[in-house]
């Protein structure tokens, strides 16, 4: 070991950079959440506990997304049946429907 060292040079922060789209935080977790994550990546042979702890907060995420949509959805069908109106027939697969040219307003000259 050397009596002295030179950090003239030395930069401050993590040695490696996290990678883009990445964002370093320090959270508490549980003992036993943090626990069964690095069992999970045991079990599997190997692999990185915060990559699935990454993974399992977007599934959650994608499903209260869905539920939103679902719930959503439910809701405008109560309520368009409630007023007795009916859907829209849909076109057949493959067939445009086009709209009706726009209307011509008044003071609007041709050409």
């Amino acid at each position: 070991m050397k009596n002295e060292y030179d950090f003239s040079r030395a930069k401050r922060g993590a040695i490696a950079p996290a990678a883009k789209g990445k964002t370093r935080i320090t959270i508490r977790v549980d003992d036993e959440i943090l626990d069964w994550f690095r069992q999970q990546v045991h079990a599997e042979g190997g692999g990185n506990y915060q990559t699935q702890i990454n993974l399992a907060l977007k599934d959650h995420i994608t499903r209260q997304d869905n539920v939103l949509a679902d719930t959503l959805r439910r809701v405008l069908r109560e309520e368009i049946a409630s007023y007795n109106v009916k859907p829209a027939a849909r076109a057949p697969r493959g067939v445009a429907i086009s709209s009706p040219p726009p209307r011509r307003g008044r003071g609007q000259g041709r050409g």
